[in-house]
This record gives C-alpha cells, sequence and structure tokens, in this order.
C-alpha cells in the first residue's frame, strides 16, 4: 500500500507537489488565503505556458520548394468563404509575431493556422493562430479581426499562408507577403487614411478642395480604399496618383459581403457595417507603420483644422511636448451645414465641378448638451494595435481628447441640427485664413483636370 502511494504521488503535477509541501497540514486562514492565491497563479501560469506551446510553430514538411502561388488582390478569401485575408504585418512590439489584418465571422471562424515555408531549407512550419475579433462589430456578423501568429526562429519569413487546418499541402495554399519585415526610415510626416470611398463618389470640389487642405497643412501622403467613384473623380485620383500624393487601394468588398452604408446591424441586417471601414483604417494603421510619423484618421469631407497653430507639425509638436508618451489625439467633430451659405469665394468657374465648396460653408452647429460630438484622430501608429472609427481600442500609451480652442474638425456635410435658424449657427472662419493658397491650388489641379477644356 505504501508503495502505491508514493507512485501516485509522483504523478502528481508539479505544481501541486509545492502546493502540498507549502499548504498542507492545518494552518490559520490567512496561511489557506495565501495557499490559495498561489495555487491560482500556478495554475494560471502552467495554463499560459500550455497555450504559448499550443501557439508554438511546428516543422510538419521539410525540403518545401515554396511554390504557392502569391495573392495579388486587396482583399482574399479563403475556402471557407468566411475568412477574408487583407495583409499580413511583422509586429515585434511584443513577441516576434504576424499580425494578419482580416475579416471574418464572429461565430463561425474557430480556428486558422499561420504556414510559413523558411528558405533556403524549405522547411515548413504551421503555427495555430489567435483570432482576435474587433469589439466594435456594432452587431454585424461579420468584423475586422487580427489573425496573430508567432513566427518560426531563425527563419524570418517574407510570406504566410492562412489555412483553416494544420494538415495539407502548402503549395497549394495563396501566399501573402508580410510587410513592415525592415525597419525604413520615414517618407511621410502626416499620412491622412481615409475609408471606403463607395457610392460613385462625385463629391469632386469638395474632395480636392480637403485633398489641398491636407498638403497645406502638412500631410505628404493620403491613402485612399477606393470601392467605386464616378469618371470624373477617376480623373481626379489619377492626377494625384501621377503627383506622388494619393495610394489608392482597391476595395471590392461588396465582390463578397452583403455591405451596408450603416454603422449599425439593426438598420439593415447586412454582413458588415460601412463597407468595412473599420477593416480598411487598421490595415492603413499597419500599412503606413514603418513609412509615416504620424497618421490621420479621417473621412474626405473632414479637415482638422488647428487654432492656435498655422499646421499639423507644428501643432503635434506642441501637444506631443505637452503630453509625452501620448499615442492618440482625439478632435472633436463640428457640422458646418451643406445648406447654410455665404455669398464669399463664389467661384465661377468651380460652379461647373459638382460637390461642396467649402469656402461658402463657415456657420457651425453649436454643441448639445446631450450629445457627445464623436471624435477623428491623429496617432502615432507605432504605438496602435487595434482601431475603431472614433477611438482606439488597444495602445501603448495614452489617449488624449485635444481642446477645441486648440483645433477641431471641420465637417462640412447635411445638417444635424436641421431646424436651427441660420443666426443660431456659430459663424467660424478659421478656414479662411488659408483662402489664397486653396483657391490658387485647387484651381490648379481643376484646370488639369475637370476643367481642361476651358483652358
Amino acid at each position: 500500500m505504501q508503495q502505491r502511494k508514493l507512485q501516485g504521488q509522483r504523478h502528481l503535477p508539479p505544481y501541486l507537489d509545492t502546493f502540498k509541501m507549502l499548504c498542507g497540514g492545518k494552518k490559520s486562514y490567512f496561511a489557506g488565503a495565501v495557499c490559495i492565491i498561489t495555487l491560482t497563479s500556478m495554475v494560471m501560469f502552467s495554463y499560459l505556458r500550455l497555450q504559448r506551446h499550443i501557439h508554438l510553430p511546428k516543422i510538419v514538411e521539410e525540403g518545401s520548394r515554396c511554390r504557392g502561388e502569391t495573392a495579388n488582390s486587396t482583399i482574399t478569401p479563403l475556402k471557407d468563404n468566411r475568412t477574408f485575408i487583407i495583409s499580413p504585418y511583422f509586429d515585434d512590439r511584443e513577441d516576434k509575431v504576424i499580425r494578419v489584418i482580416g475579416i471574418v465571422h464572429h461565430e463561425d471562424v474557430k480556428e486558422l493556422y499561420c504556414w510559413f515555408c523558411c528558405q533556403p531549407h524549405g522547411k515548413t512550419y504551421v503555427s495555430k493562430a489567435k483570432i482576435d475579433v474587433h469589439s466594435d462589430r456594432f452587431g454585424f456578423p461579420y468584423g475586422a479581426a487580427d489573425i496573430v501568429c508567432l513566427e518560426p526562429e531563425n527563419c524570418d519569413p517574407t510570406h504566410v499562408s492562412i489555412h483553416q487546418s494544420p494538415h495539407g499541402d502548402i503549395d497549394q495554399l495563396s501566399r501573402f507577403e508580410i510587410k513592415n519585415r525592415k525597419a525604413e526610415a520615414f517618407s511621410a510626416d502626416f499620412t491622412v487614411c481615409i475609408s471606403a470611398m463607395f457610392g460613385n463618389y462625385n463629391n469632386v470640389l469638395q474632395f480636392v478642395q480637403s485633398m489641398e487642405m491636407y498638403k497645406i497643412l502638412g500631410a505628404q501622403k493620403v491613402v485612399i480604399y477606393k470601392n467605386n467613384c464616378s469618371q470624373m473623380m477617376e480623373k481626379v485620383l489619377k492626377f494625384y496618383l501621377e503627383e506622388g500624393t494619393v495610394e489608392v487601394i482597391p476595395w471590392p468588398i461588396n465582390s463578397y459581403l452583403k455591405v451596408s452604408t450603416k454603422w449599425r446591424f439593426m438598420q439593415d441586417g447586412k454582413d458588415i457595417g460601412y463597407y468595412g471601414q473599420i477593416t480598411a483604417l487598421n490595415d492603413c494603421i499597419y500599412r503606413n507603420m514603418q513609412r509615416s510619423r504620424f497618421v490621420v484618421l479621417s473621412d474626405a469631407d473632414e479637415i482638422i483644422l488647428p487654432l492656435k497653430h498655422s499646421d499639423w507639425k507644428t501643432m503635434m509638436s506642441s501637444l506631443q511636448e505637452q503630453n509625452p508618451g501620448t499615442g492618440v489625439f482625439l478632435f472633436e467633430n463640428h457640422i458646418f451645414p451643406e445648406t447654410i451659405t455665404t455669398p464669399m469665394f463664389n467661384i465661377s468657374s468651380w460652379n461647373t465641378v459638382p460637390g461642396i465648396n467649402i469656402l461658402q460653408h463657415v456657420h457651425r452647429e453649436p454643441d448639445r448638451k446631450e450629445v457627445i460630438n464623436p471624435k477623428k484622430m491623429i496617432v502615432d501608429p507605432r504605438k496602435v494595435i487595434q482601431t475603431s472609427v472614433h477611438s482606439v481600442l488597444h495602445a501603448y500609451g495614452t489617449s488624449v481628447d485635444v481642446p477645441m480652442d486648440v483645433a477641431l474638425i471641420y465637417h462640412c456635410r447635411v445638417p444635424l441640427q436641421s431646424n436651427l435658424p441660420r443666426e443660431s449657427l456659430i459663424r467660424d472662419t478659421t478656414l479662411w485664413r488659408y483662402n489664397s493658397s486653396l483657391i490658387m491650388n485647387v484651381n490648379k489641379v481643376l484646370y488639369q483636370t475637370v476643367l481642361e477644356t476651358q483652358k
């Protein structure tokens, strides 16, 4: 009997041996509490070690030629038609991981695996992914997701494949190039991310005015996730592409999912909200993480206007000095109704261009006590893990609300308080500080694109 008892003891997990040694026998209530906390910590530590072991890359094949076809589309569906891959990014801010930006069905997608083919020896590794569906789905069945895998040691893979199973043939899987592998010098101080241009977008005049304001304020690059737009808008985009200001990311999300123009599921019951805007914004942050000092998350009808500074660079320098360690700066949105105009800056040649002339809209709606104005952001992309539209979900460092006397978002659109008379609005001509440069720059673009026949 004694021998069997000893054998049973030897098969206890190590942390239970330790627990029995520390907590065996009669103890006080305090000692009992300490023992319970100790056991809980040991179990948790053991669980975390087990979870990490599950996600460690494992060799499944040697001698592979790494011949899978490289995916070239912005959105690539997997065979389950419940998972859509946007792009993988190398992320070593904590562990060395590959963070794949994607779209998944929040219930149906249970397991995914990263397949790595490591050169020159051709070893194939498979790593179980952690699937982190972003919390801001707003009730839609599909949402933005981070598909995160530990990468193999001593490999530095250039491509990764995503599969629903740890079994298969890597040469039959689509390969995705891993971006951000090499650190590079910043090519821009400010990059503006405009997500989801859709609905045969044709607000040409306001778009050009916004673009030129972004450039005046300090942006070197504007990234546009384009679903569709008008032919006239295509001409304008072609001009900015050739100028080097714009990068257009094709965004054919409606080829794969039933897309909503709303932001809440209960409004129309489609697959994903607002043309997958949140996924596009997250991809834009990672796409520009190594390239841009700051990323501006904005819509094409919004401009972050400094009130105390002349441009974004001096404004952000001041804000960073006042808020060390902050990576996210939130600016309050203010509506300048397109229904209220001023006769100033009625430029005749612009009247033939479809869209709004923002210089004629300088009356903003007053704040409402019961309503919190939404915000948009300027972020240090290297401090952001996940973002939503009006705030970040996970980040390193802190977020700061920028006071309205420092800057506000000029947002010219249909009114939210349409019942207000003109005299109840607040006249705000901050935009006019830039009128001379803006008019000259807008004329230059229009006469090289949509007004070229009038030269």
